[in-house]
């Protein structure tokens, strides 16, 4: 398996993007899912890998007059979902948001759909302490991604990708290159802990597809 850079894999495959999802039954599930959790009243939402915004098709059917600033890594994709919903209030950002500063008490809920599972440990830690530091008083964290039953399947994966990784002699660990690397939903809560958030719901889950609420 060659590994590709992050930017470059979304790229290549943003044509096919919404089809691909949408048509894995748990994902499909999922996007229906995340609008029905997200509390009432929202006003600003911050959507971390927005992609070409396929659960924001389902929160503006909710939320039409929601202000949300999606972060992603892919230009042809921000494109695509500016396309779709010019009339909404959008601020797209072209970033990683793993060095992102989203800033101080911003947004009433934060979201995140099938992007967690490609990073490490320590780096979905520092982008929980960034959300936790993002929230107002009162606000969620709402994440739906692919996870996995045990600690062996996801050191598993861990080690493959760094096995990879040697392999194909890639040595910058600022650089992202995709590959799945999925926790399992105890991992998640251990690093929302660290992050201090405190109430931590699991509200779906179908097949690997699992959501969560962190307040």
């Amino acid at each position: 398996m060659k590994l590709e850079r992050m930017d470059d894999f979304f790229t290549l495959r943003v044509d096919e993007y919404e089809h691909h999802m949408l048509t894995i039954e748990d994902v499909a599930a999922g996007y229906i899912k995340m609008v029905q959790i997200l509390p009432d009243g929202i006003n600003k939402l911050l959507d971390l890998g927005c992609g070409t915004g396929l659960e924001l098709d389902e929160i503006f059917k909710r939320f039409p007059n929601l202000s949300v600033t999606g972060i992603d890594l892919t230009p042809k994709m921000l494109e695509q979902l500016e396309r779709k919903h010019r009339s909404r209030k959008l601020n797209l950002i072209c970033d990683n948001y793993l060095n992102t500063d989203f800033g101080c008490k911003q947004f009433d809920a934060v979201i995140s759909f099938e992007t967690m599972h490609h990073f490490s440990h320590l780096q979905k830690l520092q982008v929980y302490k960034n959300i936790h530091k993002a929230l107002c008083e009162g606000g969620v964290y709402v994440e739906c991604d692919y996870m996995v039953e045990t600690k062996e399947q996801e050191n598993f994966f861990f080690a493959e990708l760094e096995k990879l990784k040697n392999e194909q002699q890639i040595l910058s660990e600022s650089e992202l290159y995709h590959y799945d690397t999925p926790t399992t939903f105890e991992t998640q809560c251990e690093l929302l802990n660290k992050a201090e958030f405190t109430n931590i719901q699991q509200v779906f889950k179908q097949g690997c597809t699992v959501m969560f609420i962190a307040r």
